[in-house]
């Protein structure tokens, strides 16, 4: 594994290392780590830095899900048109391209059901291109970016994969 990459596994473990610390963990000097960081930035492998929040303890009163949509590419107006025109919107925390069943996948947040379901009624599925949406409520965050959710009660309450 190159130090860049080395570099990117530790950011995505704890993106507050400090240069200092990430320096010593990889054996190069400070200027080394900033260097490697920015020709990563510039090339737009590292796009943000952000925090993993466990949103049901921060905001009891956050709603969040998953919606799966269906979309019939047309000329000049393919995937990528109407993900961006999806992305756009501030409740959308992610889109991504699928296989399968449905074409996109759609994550977002609001603070209700109420407001959910109007995104996806008077934003969402009038869009141009969108066949079918279904909505999956979250329900409750195991697991997320590799950080676990579960708080540590019995030992013999957890099962072995």
């Amino acid at each position: 594994m190159t130090k860049k990459e080395q570099l990117v596994e530790l950011l995505r473990q704890d993106a507050r290392l400090s240069n200092e610390k990430l320096a010593v963990m990889l054996g190069v000097t400070e200027a080394e780590v900033a260097s490697m960081i920015d020709e990563l930035e510039a090339a737009g492998m590292i796009i943000g830095y952000t925090a993993i929040i466990n949103e049901e303890e921060f905001d009891k009163n956050s709603v969040s899900a998953f919606i799966e949509v269906r979309v019939s590419p047309e000329v000049k107006c393919g995937y990528d048109d109407v993900a961006a025109v999806i992305a756009q919107y501030k409740e959308v925390n992610s889109v991504y391209l699928m296989s399968g069943g449905y074409d996109l996948a759609v994550t977002i947040k609001g603070t209700n059901l109420r407001d959910i379901a109007f995104f996806v009624s008077d934003k969402l599925a009038p869009l141009s291109g969108v066949l079918s949406t279904t909505t999956h409520f979250i329900l409750h965050r195991y697991k997320e970016k590799d950080k676990m959710f579960i708080k540590d009660s019995d030992e013999r309450s957890l099962v072995s994969p």
